[in-house]
């Protein structure tokens, strides 16, 4: 605030919750452990000079992000159109998710409304499992998804992040964001990823 800075938007991630397993987190929750959770927790506490100087801080612990294009799905629109979408792991892991445009507006609302400040989950309001995502991949994009990637191979694919950022999950949920009023235009898996999937022009 001293510097002129009423607010501030910090990009955090749900990874500050590390492996929730099958338990619901709003922002309530705690730090969790591993790489990632203590990335995100330091990350967050960097903060701390700007909140001690008065200014709004707002956490923003964001989800896997859905876009029409690119993003954490452009690879794996291929694979999934080709038939080869796959369950990752055990498939019960969880994943908490948000569209691009509700990720937009979500951050928009966050820096116009003052009640907000804090941990903020930026996530869409029904987290899904791998399993449950796999499913309504494929069927977003009219595919079977038989298949089913064991953790081994995972491992071997991805080295370390496997077991930071793949085959566990966060079951985060946006209190902050609905009580504080705002309505997502993607509320289940099948929007988001009738959103995401659409084809476009440059298709």
């Amino acid at each position: 605030a001293e510097a002129g800075v009423q607010t501030l938007i910090n990009a955090s991630a749900v990874g500050f919750y590390g492996d929730c397993k099958d338990r619901v987190v709003d922002e309530t929750g705690r730090a969790g452990t591993g790489f990632l959770a203590q990335l995100c927790e330091d990350w967050e506490a960097a903060t701390l000079p700007a909140q001690y100087g008065g200014a709004r801080v707002v956490l923003a612990r964001t989800g896997l992000v859905m876009s029409p294009s690119g993003g954490a799905l452009g690879r794996l629109r291929t694979l999934f159109r080709a038939g080869l979408g796959a369950r990752l792991g055990s498939g019960r892991q969880y994943m908490s998710w948000i569209t691009l445009e509700d990720e937009v507006r979500a951050l928009l609302f966050a820096i116009s409304n003052p009640s907000l400040s804090g941990p903020v989950n930026m996530t869409g309001p029904a987290p899904v499992t791998n399993a449950e995502f796999t499913t309504a991949f494929g069927r977003a994009v009219n595919r079977p998804t038989p298949l089913m990637l064991p953790g081994f191979a995972v491992r071997a694919a991805l080295g370390e992040f496997a077991d930071e950022g793949v085959l566990i999950g966060q079951r985060a949920i946006p209190s902050a964001l609905e009580r504080a009023g705002f309505e997502f235009h993607h509320n289940t898996i099948g929007e988001a990823l009738g959103y995401a999937t659409a084809r476009r022009d440059h298709d």
